[in-house]
C-alpha cells in the first residue's frame, strides 16, 4: 500500500487535504514514515483516524442552533421589507424599479426562509412575525416608516450583517453538507447588499453616495448612520492572514484599497447583538 499515492491522488480533488490535518504540509510526508513502521493490519486504522479528523461532521446540535440563528436573520429581513412593501406609499418606496428590486428581494429573503424551516423540519406558523420586531431600533431609526432613505439604510445594514453572518458561520458548518446552502444564501446576500448600495447611490448625491462595495473609512462603516456602527466594525483593516496589504511587496496599493479588497467576517455573538437592536423583548436571540 502506497500512501503518498493514495494521498496524491485525494490532493487532485482536495487541495486543501494537508492543511485540513495540518497547516504543515511536512506532516503528512512524516506520515508516511510511521507506516513504514507499523503493520499492514494497523495501517488501515491509522488511516481512518487520519480522514476522520480532516473529514469529520460537525456537531449536529451545534449544525441546528446555527440554522435556527441563520433563520432569525431572514425572519427579520423578510419581514422587514414585506411590511415596508405592504404599508408603503408611493412617495416612500418609489414605483417602478425601486419597487420591483425591493419586492424581488422580499421575495428572496422569503425563499431563504422556506429553506431554512425546511432544513431544521420545521413546519406551521412562522416563528416570527412583523409584530416581534422593532425596526425603529428603539427609535434609532424614527422615521424608518415613512423616509425612503432611512429604510434603504437601514436595509443595507440588515444585508451586509446577512454577508458577514454566514461567512462567519462557515467554519462551524464545515465538513457538513448543510455548508454548500449556507454559501449559496451568502452569496444572494451579498448582491442584495450591493444592488441597495446602489440604491443609495441613486437617490443622493455627492460624497454621500455609497460604491457598491463597502468603502474605506476610519470606522468601516462608510453608511454615514453611526448607529449602524457595528455592522461595519473592523472593515477597516489592511491587514489579512497576518500580511499588511498597503504597500505590499513594494506596490502602490493604498490603505483604501487593502481595506476595500476583503470582507471580514462577523462572530456569532456579535450578529446577536446587532439583530437584537430591531428584535423586541421575548424574541431576542440568546
Amino acid at each position: 500500500m502506497n500512501i503518498l499515492n493514495i494521498l496524491d491522488e485525494i490532493e487532485k480533488v482536495d487541495g486543501e487535504i494537508y492543511e485540513r490535518l495540518n497547516p504543515r504540509r511536512k506532516a503528512m510526508r512524516d506520515f508516511y514514515n510511521i507506516g513504514k513502521k507499523i503493520s499492514l493490519a494497523a495501517l488501515p486504522l491509522a488511516m481512518g483516524s487520519m480522514f476522520n479528523k480532516a473529514y469529520g461532521q460537525t456537531n449536529p446540535s451545534t449544525v441546528t442552533d446555527v440554522l435556527n440563528f441563520a433563520l432569525a436573520l431572514e425572519y427579520l429581513e423578510y419581514n422587514y421589507y414585506n411590511r415596508a412593501l405592504s404599508v408603503a406609499t408611493a412617495t416612500y418606496i418609489p414605483t417602478g424599479a425601486p419597487r420591483a428590486a425591493i419586492t424581488t428581494i422580499r421575495d428572496h429573503e422569503r425563499a431563504h426562509v422556506d429553506l431554512l424551516k425546511g432544513a431544521l423540519q420545521i413546519t406551521g406558523a412562522d416563528g416570527y412575525v412583523y409584530n416581534d420586531f422593532d425596526f425603529t431600533a428603539g427609535g434609532g431609526f424614527a422615521d424608518v416608516d415613512t423616509n425612503y432613505q432611512t429604510f434603504l439604510k437601514v436595509a443595507l445594514a440588515f444585508e451586509d450583517t446577512g454577508v458577514r453572518a454566514y461567512k462567519g458561520q462557515a467554519p462551524i458548518l464545515k465538513g457538513n453538507a448543510v455548508l454548500t446552502t449556507a454559501l449559496q444564501i451568502h452569496s444572494v446576500e451579498a448582491r442584495h447588499a450591493s444592488h441597495i448600495r446602489q440604491m443609495v447611490a441613486a437617490n443622493v448625491t455627492g460624497a454621500s453616495a455609497l460604491k457598491p462595495w463597502i468603502a474605506y473609512t476610519a470606522t468601516g462603516n462608510d453608511t454615514g448612520v453611526t448607529a449602524v456602527d457595528a455592522v461595519y466594525a473592523g472593515e477597516q483593516n489592511t491587514t489579512q492572514a497576518g500580511i499588511q496589504i498597503t504597500g505590499i511587496n513594494g506596490t502602490a496599493t493604498t490603505q483604501s484599497h487593502a481595506a476595500e479588497s476583503f470582507d471580514e467576517f462577523l462572530t456569532g455573538s456579535d450578529v446577536k447583538k446587532i439583530a437584537n437592536l430591531f428584535i423586541k423583548t421575548g424574541k431576542k436571540l440568546s
